[in-house]
C-alpha cells in the first residue's frame, strides 16, 4: 500500500496496526494471504503476487468494510471483500494496461464505496453509524477546537491504514524509512505539507488534529516523488505540489461523497497521482 516492496517493512506495519486493534491485525493479514493465495492460484503473474500488487487491495478492503460496516457479519464480509478485490484488482489492471498508469487502490476504493452503500437495500449489511449522509444545504463548518500539531502529523501517516495514536504511526513510519530513507523524508515532508496546506486553508481543527489531510499527501509525494519518479529531475517539486494539491482535492471530493455518507478513502491520491504521472509522460515530450 505504501508502495514499498520490503518484507520487514511489512512485518513492522502488521505490528502497528496490530497493537492498535489485534482485530484488525488479524483481518490484515489474512486479508494479505487471500489476496496473495487467489492472486496465485488464478494464474497470476508470480512477480506481481510476490510484489504484493494484490495483496495490498486485499488488506485495505478487509480494513474498511471491518471497520465502516457494523455488527458481528462485517468480519465475514471484510474477508469476502478481500477476495473479490483479488478479481476487481486484476480487471483494472488489465483495463489499464497499455496506459502505463498504475491502478494503485482505485480496486479497493471502488469495490469499499459499492460495498457500503449496500445497507440501504440488503439487512445482512450494516453501515457503521460513522458513515452518516448529510445534505450539503445543512452542513456544519466547525472551526472549534484545539491543534494539536504533533498528533495531526503523526496520524497523518497513520491514517493510510485508517490508524491513530503515536506508537502505531510510528512503527508505520519506521517501515517507511526502513524500506529507504529517501522513502522516509518524503512520507514525512508529506504529512508537514499536508497539514500546513490544510491549516492555511482553514480546514476543521478536528479533521487537522485526525491527520485526515495527511494521508493521501503521504501516499502522493511517496507516489510521484520516489516509485514513479523515472529519474525525473522535477521530482521532489512536483511530488511536494501534488501533495499540496490533495487536500483541495480532498475537501471537494468529501463535499462530492457526503450526500451518499461515503468516506473519501484514498481516491485523492489515486487522482491526484494520475493526473501527475499522464502529465509527466505528456509534457516530456515537448
Amino acid at each position: 500500500m505504501l508502495l514499498i516492496e520490503n518484507a520487514i517493512s511489512g512485518v513492522l506495519i502488521l505490528a502497528g496496526i496490530t497493537i492498535a486493534d489485534y482485530r484488525l491485525g488479524i483481518i490484515s493479514f489474512v486479508s494479505a494471504w487471500i489476496g496473495a493465495w487467489m492472486a496465485y492460484a488464478g494464474g497470476a503473474d508470480k512477480a506481481a503476487v510476490a510484489q504484493g500488487l494484490f495483496g495490498y487491495n486485499a488488506v485495505l478492503s478487509g480494513l474498511a468494510l471491518s471497520l465502516f460496516l457494523s455488527g458481528g457479519q462485517r468480519w465475514w464480509i471484510a474477508l469476502a471483500g478481500a477476495a473479490i478485490s483479488v478479481f476487481v484488482t486484476a480487471a483494472v489492471m488489465y483495463m489499464m494496461r497499455g496506459t502505463d498508469v498504475p491502478a494503485l487502490t482505485f480496486p479497493y476504493i471502488i469495490l469499499t464505496w459499492f460495498l457500503l452503500l449496500i445497507p440501504y437495500h440488503l439487512g445482512f449489511f450494516e453501515a457503521s453509524s460513522e458513515l452518516v449522509p448529510q445534505d450539503l444545504a445543512h452542513a456544519t463548518f466547525h472551526q472549534e477546537g484545539t491543534i494539536q500539531l504533533l498528533d495531526g502529523l503523526i496520524d497523518g501517516i497513520g491514517q493510510v491504514y485508517f490508524q491513530q495514536g503515536v506508537l502505531t504511526s510510528l512503527l508505520i513510519l519506521v517501515a517507511i524509512f526502513w524500506a529507504g530513507w529517501r522513502l522516509g523524508l518524503y512520507a514525512v515532508i508529506g504529512t508537514v505539507v499536508g497539514w500546513l496546506t490544510a491549516f492555511l486553508l482553514n480546514a476543521e481543527i478536528t479533521l487537522l488534529n485526525l491527520g485526515l489531510y495527511g494521508y493521501n499527501a503521504v501516499l502522493t509525494i511517496l507516489a510521484v516523488s520516489a516509485v514513479f519518479a523515472t529519474d525525473h529531475r522535477m521530482a521532489t517539486l512536483t511530488g511536494i505540489l501534488a501533495a499540496i494539491i490533495t487536500v483541495p482535492v480532498t475537501a471537494g471530493l468529501s463535499s462530492w461523497l457526503q450526500p451518499y455518507g461515503l468516506p473519501t478513502l484514498t481516491m485523492p491520491f489515486v487522482l491526484v497521482t494520475w493526473m501527475f504521472i499522464a502529465a509527466r509522460k505528456e509534457l516530456s515530450r515537448m
